[in-house]
């Protein structure tokens, strides 16, 4: 039997449970970057163990910094604005596309050549909207869009003016990271994205402005001569509480409370776009812990799901999440219509044009073009044909949408690939079986 595949043959049975999910993914790889780049010592508790995350740590290590990485404790020595970057040195950001893009930013003062890799997916995702605007600073590149590249900085970058249109988090704090390493002031137009960047360099005492506007945050940076360590403990990650969030509300009679979550504004567009198809969702016992939202979130089966015409505004604090949203979507009456989502695409996989296939393999009608879907959704949806999900490219998020249909609609499941979600949730199946 092959290990790799993941069998469902019956539904979920009621439950009514209490998890934690893993770390913050975001969280974790931005703090293992920045405690590189300060100088002293860094300590993160509930690190993220991921695939993803290790591949930061080995980067790191290969840049010159010293971690201890025992049970759920980190330390990291950092080796300051200046890596003693050695001949030949080639980084390997395995799946993670947040990896790469920073370390781009990361690397904008080397005046060395330096190789950045990926794995066989991250090999086909775009790197252009982060190598475009470093070449600003002064950066040079093998290759403007595909890794594998190389990068050559400067000792002295200078300061940038840029427009980041796209809402990339990466993006946004790629060209951050590069705008710590100049000698004078950074402005960037950035539009919405994820803010935990910025929250965690005011936790660095790094100086940074932010004007933030409706569909825009104004951003003035000046480079730094250095950074503060800082110590964390990372909370929950959103993006795989997502999974349960969508388990309890399609299945019966059953209740879940998710303990310790990030809930960043910025982050919690699949919390706000549920609500309005009357998931039944409340956030307790709300906290703030070092400039982040934290809180436990409470979540019950949902009867009568409404259809959405959801708002754009949501986008980009949902991004990971559609997948699951459009499970819901199908158990819901109505129509519903999402749009201007072609970042989706950009993705470890095509996953809106996954996600259209996978709901055709369930029987659920949809129409899909490249940057949006219509989903005819059936409150009575029952699945009892078999489905085998194959072919497609290393993605979490593709396995773990597929499991929570196969538990919640019935049917016959083969799933492939689940080594895919140690990239970014490595204890999903573990949290999965308490639960069931």
């Amino acid at each position: 039997m092959n290990k790799k595949i993941f069998k469902i043959s019956k539904k979920i049975k009621p439950f009514k449970k209490k998890i934690f999910v893993e770390s913050d993914k975001s969280l974790s790889i931005r703090w293992v970057l920045f405690s590189s780049m300060s100088s002293g010592k860094s300590v993160a508790l509930n690190l993220l163990k991921s695939e993803d995350v290790l591949s930061a740590i080995d980067c790191i290590k290969k840049l010159g910094s010293k971690v201890k990485f025992h049970n759920n404790k980190c330390e990291i020595i950092g080796c300051g604005l200046n890596y003693n970057i050695k001949n030949n040195l080639i980084l390997n950001s395995g799946n993670s596309g947040t990896l790469g893009r920073l370390l781009l930013g990361l690397l904008i003062n080397s005046n060395k050549k330096i190789k950045l890799i990926g794995d066989r997916s991250l090999s086909k995702r775009d790197f252009s909207r982060v190598t475009i605007p470093l070449k600003k600073f002064g950066a040079k590149f093998s290759s403007n869009s595909k890794l594998p590249l190389y990068i050559k900085g400067l000792k002295n970058p200078k300061p940038i003016n840029y427009f980041e249109k796209k809402g990339s988090a990466q993006v946004k704090t790629s060209l951050i990271m590069a705008a710590l390493k100049t000698k004078g002031l950074s402005k960037i137009k950035a539009k919405k994205s994820r803010t935990h960047t910025e929250i965690m360099l005011k936790n660095l005492k790094v100086p940074i402005k932010i004007r933030k506007t409706k569909n825009y945050d104004y951003i003035l940076i000046n480079g730094v001569k250095k950074i503060s360590p800082l110590s964390y403990n990372i909370p929950g990650d959103i993006s795989s509480s997502a999974f349960f969030l969508v388990l309890t509300i399609l299945s019966k009679n059953s209740e879940l409370l998710i303990k310790n979550v990030n809930i960043n504004p910025s982050r919690t567009g699949i919390i706000k776009i549920l609500k309005r198809m009357r998931a039944n969702i409340r956030i307790i016992n709300k906290k703030i812990y070092k400039g982040e939202s934290v809180g436990d979130i409470l979540v019950k089966s949902s009867n009568n799901l409404k259809s959405i015409n959801c708002p754009t505004k949501y986008n980009t604090s949902a991004i990971d999440e559609f997948l699951v949203i459009f499970l819901v979507a199908a158990k819901s009456k109505g129509i519903s219509y999402f749009k201007n989502l072609s970042e989706l695409n950009h993705k470890e996989s095509p996953r809106l044009y996954w996600g259209s296939k996978i709901l055709n393999l369930m029987g659920v009608k949809n129409i899909v073009t490249n940057d949006s879907i219509k989903i005819y959704g059936n409150p009575n949806l029952k699945i009892k044909r078999k489905i085998h999900i194959k072919n497609y490219l290393k993605d979490h998020r593709i396995f773990m949408m597929s499991v929570i249909a196969g538990l919640t609609f019935g049917g016959s499941w083969k799933i492939n690939d689940q080594d895919s979600i140690k990239t970014s949730f490595p204890s999903f199946l573990k949290i999965l079986r308490k639960i069931c």
